[in-house]
């Protein structure tokens, strides 16, 4: 009986293993590649849609955008980029996903548990299902900048990537806003994206790894 047991747990830390992200990896040069972004309300979706407006959306296509439920503002918002944009190849390619929020504005701590699983679940339907139906990933790259959403949504992807499905690579951008300390959802995050950037030099030193850029907003 024991047998059975270490030889599952092995694996298990096996593919654990396997998932960490590796910022040395080379990704293969594609000329279209697939978006998803997660817009976290207010001066967050600002900041998402302005990196966003500076893509070749004829090169990043088809777009998904994640926002919370509730959050008309940012599917306003999205539509509105979309339609000033435009492409060359046609209508625009783009979908506006809306996800149950894993913490309300001044919930109590005591209550997110239910809520944050509700919303990961959530997250695990449109990632990791999408995977099962369709036989490729959600998206080629996933773009996190914001609140306690984000962190569900990498975990989904996670979930991919130990069942050995085809899951999008992470990119977290650290807000503007966060000048000399990074953010609570960037500190949770570090460890397990692909990529992690922040707009100030002086944050390199909180995060070994983290790439300066320049002010991208």
């Amino acid at each position: 009986m024991l047998l059975p047991i270490l030889a599952l747990a092995v694996f298990i830390i096996y593919r654990i293993f396997c998932t960490l992200p590796s910022r040395k990896r080379a990704v293969k040069a594609t000329k279209i590649k697939s978006l998803a972004v997660f817009l976290g309300s207010g001066g967050h979706t600002s900041e998402a849609l302005t990196l966003i407006s500076a893509l070749d959306f004829n090169r990043y296509t088809p777009r998904t955008y994640i926002v919370s439920e509730g959050d008309s503002f940012s599917a306003k918002k999205a539509r509105e980029l979309e339609l000033s944009k435009g492409t060359s190849t046609g209508p625009a390619q783009y979908t506006i996903l809306t996800i149950p929020r894993a913490r309300n504005v001044h919930q109590p701590l005591v209550t997110t548990p239910p809520t944050a699983l509700y919303s990961l679940l959530a997250c695990i339907y449109y990632i990791t299902f999408s995977s099962f139906h369709t036989r490729s990933s959600f998206a080629d790259v996933l773009i996190l900048n914001g609140p306690g959403t984000c962190f569900v949504l990498c975990i989904a992807v996670y979930l991919n990537r130990f069942l050995g499905l085809s899951a999008p690579r992470v990119m977290y951008i650290e807000s503007f806003a966060r000048v000399k300390s990074l953010s609570l959802s960037g500190k949770l995050l570090y460890p397990f994206v692909d990529r992690f950037i922040v707009q100030w030099p002086q944050l390199k030193e909180k995060a070994k790894g983290a790439e300066f850029l320049g002010l991208l907003v």
